[in-house]
């Protein structure tokens, strides 16, 4: 057993796990951290060696949303079976943390991004595709999970010193404090920085849109080309998906990264601490308006516009928060506060087609 035990920790199973083990069901399961999940079938391990796996019926059965299925990073009770050819999830164990995210559309679903994550290293590419508002959304997405954020800055061979600290400056500005890095898979500039960050047990992940370098950086820090790449287009600097699923990897160091897909659509599903954070210098600011139910749009004496207006606070970092705050207060509405707010737009807009028309 203390074999499998020094194993399960090199997969980071930690104190904080085991005390969250119970006992009664370790009798006739084994614990084991989920490596991979590719639509139902899942890739487990207990240290050794990667075994396929399913669902038992009875927790596929029970689940009634996504969270409650295992995700990458996640701790389960497996039983293996064939000589540890093959398994079966019985059940998790509690997660430590959590990444998610809202799925496309209108309906109101979340994808889970991994489980388990100590710190996520958010990429963006300083170039075309460089985006702080998107930054601002994963840093929300991030607090929420009460994950550590490093923000790294790729292709930093493509701008000059005093381009790349300004953009430093900014995102530090906006965003204290935070751990901010440049760095190029190019030339290979503080790709060394980047690993001292990835120390023993440590779980870590990779975000960040399509052609930002993920896969790169991941490929450097493994110090081969292990995983598959490609270009980006020239004229926009969009990237197209290489990874196409969330896989755990163990390094060198000891140290797991996980590597996601690029989000074509990054939203928040009722995330009111991640935003707080996030945005903490505008919940300062709120607190000193003269109107505790301050909008923050043309209210006399609000600190927020106040800010705005000496130069403290960008416009479009306040309109950034408010667009998440309603996105999120819309989020968390039940099914039929919702219809019966989409049923009240779709009156007023008949309302204005019908004075349009009668205007004619």
């Amino acid at each position: 057993m203390e074999i499998i035990e020094e194993e399960l920790k090199r997969l980071g199973y930690d104190k904080w796990f085991h005390a969250n083990t119970d006992p009664s069901k370790m009798a006739e399961l084994e614990v084991a951290r989920v490596i991979s999940v590719h639509k139902d079938s899942y890739m487990i391990s207990k240290g050794n060696n990667n075994v396929f796996a399913e669902l038992a019926g009875k927790l596929s059965y029970d689940a009634d949303t996504p969270i409650h299925l295992p995700t990458t990073g996640d701790w389960v009770y497996a039983r293996f079976h064939d000589e540890n050819s093959h398994a079966v999830i019985h059940d998790m164990l509690p997660r430590r943390t959590l990444l998610k995210r809202k799925t496309s559309g209108k309906d109101i679903e979340f994808q889970l991004i991994a489980a388990n994550i100590d710190l996520a290293f958010v990429i963006q590419s300083l170039d075309a595709n460089y985006n702080l508002r998107r930054l601002e959304r994963y840093l929300v997405m991030i607090n929420e999970g009460d994950i550590t954020p490093v923000v790294l800055l790729s292709k930093c061979d493509l701008i000059s010193e005093e381009e790349i600290e300004e953009k430093i400056d900014t995102i530090r500005k906006v965003m204290p404090p935070i751990d901010v890095l440049p760095f190029s898979n190019k030339t290979g500039r503080n790709i060394d920085t980047v690993q001292d960050y990835l120390t023993n047990g440590k779980t870590c992940c990779l975000l960040g849109s399509s052609g930002v370098g993920k896969t790169t950086l991941l490929n450097s820090i493994l110090g081969s080309v292990t995983f598959e790449t490609q270009p980006v287009r020239e004229k926009d600097s969009k990237g197209r998906h290489t990874t196409s699923y969330r896989q755990l990897i163990q390094l060198a160091s000891g140290a797991m990264i996980i590597d996601t897909p690029g989000m074509r659509e990054l939203g928040n599903v009722a995330v009111d601490i991640g935003i707080d954070e996030a945005f903490s210098e505008i919940i300062e600011l709120a607190e000193q308006c003269h109107f505790n139910n301050c909008t923050h749009t043309d209210e006399k004496n609000c600190a927020v516009l106040s800010a705005i207006e000496r130069g403290a606070l960008s416009e479009s970092r306040l309109q950034n928060y408010m667009r998440m705050q309603k996105e999120s207060s819309y989020n968390e509405m039940s099914y039929f506060e919702k219809r019966r707010k989409d049923k009240q737009f779709g009156k007023y807009c008949k309302a204005v087609m019908k004075q349009k028309k009668n205007k004619r």
